[in-house]
């Protein structure tokens, strides 16, 4: 008998994104923005979306400069027509989506995600669709724009940036933690309905990452302390710490990995 000869693709080979098109949400900043270049760097076409649309072409811009493809686009992810007209111009521009990250979060583009939440029992329903809007039904607009064709042309990856809040709860978030969670779940049903067409779908859960959005608790050098006391791993995250897991979960050396949540989040959850 002879030995059976086993071959196994490089990693660089299932890693390499050259010949896709992706699309980042919330993109013109923070983890969004590190995705989208890391996206880049390891060859995909990358739309970069944000709500304001500066952002989202000085992104684009800098993947451009560095000799990769990308294109900027604004559009509310809670807007479907608007979501809708956002798709149709980046494949006529870039081609089919292959890729989706969904990024875009926090309390929407017009309230301060570190404005401290009253309790929920004295919270206003009225501020509650800020957060529902852009954290869960932006999921939802974007994955049903994009899944379609993803579906018919039997491949395709959806990634959902969750939060912490929305695996274990936070006590000051509420709305905001139910929001995130709901993502996560509609994540992994739409893995189960679309894994038989060649689609994977899983959520990144980011614990506290030096983005803009933390930017006035970053200035509390005592707060800050108190943060990273923690994080076992004795510092908050950076962009790129979540970009990377993204970039792996897009690739095809992801391709068995479906319907999970990973936590990105130097060890905090361990420490709860």
């Amino acid at each position: 008998m002879t030995a059976q000869t086993l071959t196994t693709p490089a990693l660089g080979e299932l890693l390499n994104l050259d010949g896709r098109v992706a699309l980042v949400t919330g993109a013109g900043q923070g983890v969004g923005a590190a995705t989208a270049q890391m996206l880049a760097g390891q060859g995909a076409a990358v739309a970069v979306n944000d709500y304001f649309a500066e952002r989202a072409h000085q992104v684009a811009a800098a993947i451009t400069d560095a000799g990769g493809r990308a294109c900027g686009v604004k559009a509310d992810v809670s807007d479907t027509a608007a979501v809708a007209a956002m798709v149709a111009d980046v494949e006529r521009e870039l081609g089919p989506i292959d890729i989706l990250v969904n990024n875009a979060g926090n309390a929407g583009a017009t309230q301060d995600p570190m404005k401290p939440a009253p309790a929920f029992w004295e919270s206003d329903p009225a501020d509650w669709q800020a957060w529902i809007a852009v954290n869960y039904i932006g999921v939802m607009v974007a994955t049903r724009a994009v899944l379609g064709g993803m579906v018919e042309r039997g491949h395709g990856r959806v990634i959902t940036v969750i939060s912490d809040a929305g695996r274990v709860g936070e006590a000051d978030l509420v709305v905001y933690s139910g929001a995130k969670a709901g993502a996560a779940g509609f994540t992994r049903a739409i893995a189960k309905a679309a894994a038989p067409h060649g689609v994977t779908a899983n959520c990144v859960a980011l614990g506290g990452v030096r983005t803009p959005a933390i930017k006035p608790m970053l200035q509390n050098a005592d707060l800050v302390k108190r943060l990273v006391r923690a994080y076992p791993v004795g510092r908050l995250g950076e962009p790129a710490d979540p970009a990377a897991l993204i970039a792996f979960l897009a690739s095809d050396a992801a391709s068995w990995i479906t319907a999970q949540t990973y936590p990105v989040n130097g060890g905090y959850s361990v420490t709860m």
